[in-house]
């Protein structure tokens, strides 16, 4: 397949021609149509289009046109596709660990101006480690819209049925291992565990705050990378630490088991404990009705340390109107824009203001534990901003994988991340 960072070259050449794409009925002569791509499950587009029918109330010289692709392989598929045909979306979301090849190519219009000159958004009404997310070279390019850091979904029902008590907000991995284990049971004896203690994805972004918080980095220079480090000490301590919940302690599904069913789904249905996963899935999971549930902050080691999830309305330097792109992304990042998508649960908000409000902070909507995604603020890391980042992440996700699930050791795992990685280093400008 060929990597998100190499389709994407052709957008230079390309951008010249760009023609905006048609909406799918006529506008009246005095509106100007604008397309938003987003990518999401129903209840994300159910809050996204809130968010657009009341902008068009607000604005209503400007029409939107929501596009929705769900699956991020397929998003950034035809993300990459309308780019290369000269038809990109005046304004599309997209993690900041994924904008790199659009930003060095120019093909992302910045906002540091818009901003500076907006009567309703101020720079200091946001969170600075969301606004440096998206902040390449000194300029910020994007206006980011959510915030979150990975947090520990916990089963209470069948936390109470092993009669363990809630995590505590200090815990340690010592004391996660050992909930863990307590929470994998093979019920009826035959040899197959029916119920998992954990379940995460073995991916870079999920290892990422236990290499952090053991006292390892990633990489060698946080904002000029030339390597990975994870062969370090700390680093690969903290790896070995976490390939061994599967490997070692047996409390995460393995490759078989996973590919049967995932450990989303596990949870769902009651069969998983704990899961490690961001913001984004409390939607789905405030339709649980079988059990109830709340968040746990990650368990801790040396240092507190999480890293950022973060979400970013960009405008496509190729769009013919890019004033009405930005009138939108104004408003969906004012106190009234922030809330709508807030109520759905998705986002913990970009701004500052939005902290403690009972849109964020209802105390009758699951999770009640909420205040533990505010807490992590202070302790939110990034990845580096490099144009190769994702090609950098995707060779390190491959090898992981396969020390996780016991298919190679994890010293080759590393060793092999460590050369794959290298000629992305070398292109990162």
């Amino acid at each position: 397949m060929i990597r998100l960072a190499g389709m994407l070259g052709v957008i230079l050449l390309l951008t010249g021609a760009c023609m905006a794409l048609e909406p799918s009925s006529t506008p009246s002569p005095e509106q100007v149509s604008i397309t938003f791509l987003i990518s999401g499950d129903p209840a994300d587009e159910e809050a996204y289009r809130a968010l657009v029918e009341q902008f068009m109330v607000e604005v209503p010289a400007v029409r939107v046109e929501l596009l929705n692709i769900p699956g991020q392989g397929d998003f950034r598929r035809r993300l990459t596709a309308d780019f290369a045909a000269g038809t990109p979306p005046d304004v599309f979301l997209i993690n900041y660990r994924r904008y790199g090849p659009l930003v060095a190519r120019n093909a992302i219009a910045p906002i540091d101006g818009y901003l500076a000159q907006s009567a309703v958004l101020r720079r200091e009404d946001f969170y600075p480690q969301a606004l440096e997310a998206f902040t390449w070279r000194g300029e910020l390019m994007c206006m980011p819209q959510n915030m979150s850091s990975p947090v520990i979904y916990y089963n209470k029902d069948l936390f109470d049925a092993a009669g363990l008590p809630y995590p505590a907000n200090d815990w340690r991995w010592e004391d996660f291992v050992t909930t863990a284990q307590a929470l994998t049971r093979d019920w009826d004896g035959d040899g197959t565990i029916d119920q998992y203690g954990f379940g995460v994805e073995a991916t870079l972004v999920r290892a990422a705050p236990f290499i952090w918080m053991n006292g390892g980095e990633i990489v060698d220079d946080p904002t000029a990378p030339t390597a990975l480090t994870l062969s370090a000490p700390a680093s690969r301590e903290a790896l070995a630490w976490f390939v061994d919940l599967q490997n070692s302690h047996r409390v995460v599904p393995d490759a078989v088991a996973e590919a049967a069913e995932s450990s989303l789904s596990r949870f769902l249905h009651g069969r998983l404990a704990m899961l490690m996963e961001s913001r984004r899935v409390v939607p789905e999971f405030r339709r649980i009705e079988a059990f109830d549930w709340d968040v746990a902050p990650l368990p801790q080691r040396k240092v507190p340390a999480s890293i950022l999830h973060s979400d970013g309305f960009c405008i496509a330097a190729a769009s013919l109107h890019r004033e009405a792109a930005w009138q939108f992304v104004e408003f969906a990042n004012t106190r009234a824009g922030q809330s709508i998508l807030a109520r759905s649960g998705r986002t913990i908000p970009s701004r500052t203001d939005l902290a403690e409000d009972p849109t964020v902070l209802d105390p009758q909507a699951r999770p009640h534990n909420t205040r533990i995604f505010l807490d992590a603020v202070p302790t939110l890391r990034t990845f580096p901003a490099l144009a190769t980042w994702a090609d950098i992440e995707s060779a390190v996700d491959a090898e992981l994988k396969q020390a996780f699930y016991g298919q190679i050791s994890l010293d080759d795992a590393i060793a092999a991340a460590t050369v794959r990685s290298a000629e992305f280093f070398s292109q990162r400008e």
